[in-house]
């Protein structure tokens, strides 16, 4: 039997998806979910949920104890577009909650970590193609800052007091179940939803803006793969490149075309066009190929198919 996890952030985009995946793996009662807010129906009927805020290490610490929990994944986080908006409230929450989750496996309260970054930690002066594992990253947003800094200390933790922290950098994700949370790559999802309903998608990056990109069901498995991967083939402990796709905007119009006919997209970027110009625009994950046997499965063409058959019902 799995020891008890713990999501802190269960009802976002990721979590969602990454607390139902691990209760149909491990069981549900084995996975606690929780956030400071309920989350969809889909989630609150499928097993134990606790209203947590993951910048209060005394409740964290409560729930921690009370289900024996031996895992926690911290999922919490304030995204790029939101944070530009919000931006010490942003470090607040996304540093807060990750010390929290660090000094409780420090403690020896817990004996497992899994915290997300995401390719905002790259900057305008990191090579855009192809970007290394290790590379200049100088990220120009309050989200790349915090995720930057939280690399770090994920790093110092497990070097100085052995605590076993896990982390990808997490590209764009695409997904039908949760509509996404403020970031910079949510036109990758607002556009099948606009193209059922409407049949056209005003796009708020330029046409040509290549990203890396994913989608959801290759997110989550590649991080429960990391998570149960053993501890010796974990190289990396600030955070792992992750890759699944690289489009732009015209190119995902043209694929949603091949099934929508007449399928018409324009264009009016806005500030997060900027945020955009500063990320990769694709990425090399050598290494967590080679250290963990990490490998996508979905294309651009794929992910469509799959929104658009699901998102129709």
């Amino acid at each position: 039997m799995h020891k008890p996890i713990l999501i802190i952030g269960a009802c976002g985009q990721i979590g969602t998806e990454l607390t139902l995946e691990l209760r149909s793996k491990y069981g549900a009662e084995n996975v606690i979910a929780s956030d400071i807010r309920e989350g969809n129906e889909a989630l609150m009927q499928s097993g134990p949920f606790e209203l947590l805020d993951a910048t209060n290490y005394a409740a964290i610490e409560d729930v921690v104890m009370h289900y024996e929990i031996d895992e926690v994944y911290l999922m919490a986080a304030m995204l790029s577009a939101t944070a530009e908006k919000f931006p010490m409230r942003a470090w607040n929450l996304n540093m807060n909650s990750l010390f929290n989750v660090l000094n409780l496996a420090k403690e020896k309260k817990i004996s497992k970590v899994f915290w997300p970054s995401s390719i905002a930690v790259f900057g305008p002066n990191t090579p855009k193609n192809d970007t290394p594992q290790s590379t200049i990253m100088e990220p120009s947003t309050v989200y790349g800052i915090s995720k930057q800094s939280g690399e770090r200390w994920c790093e110092y933790y497990h070097k100085k007091y052995g605590v076993d922290v896990r982390s990808v950098r997490y590209p764009g994700l695409i997904s039908w179940k949760t509509m996404p949370g403020g970031g910079t790559t949510d036109y990758a999802v607002e556009i099948y939803h606009e193209a059922l309903k409407k049949g056209e998608y005003e796009c708020f990056l330029d046409s040509d803006t290549e990203l890396p990109m994913m989608y959801m069901d290759d997110a989550i498995r590649a991080t429960i793969s990391l998570m149960d991967s053993p501890s010796e083939k974990i190289k990396v402990r600030s955070s792992y490149n992750l890759a699944g796709m690289n489009f732009t905007p015209k190119q995902m119009a043209e694929s949603i075309a091949k099934h929508i006919p007449g399928f018409e997209i324009s264009y009016t970027p806005d500030f997060r066009q900027e945020i955009a110009d500063s990320w990769p625009s694709s990425i090399d994950d050598a290494p967590a190929r080679k250290e963990w046997g990490w490998e996508p499965r979905f294309d651009l063409d794929q992910t469509t198919q799959e929104m658009l058959k699901n998102l129709k019902g």
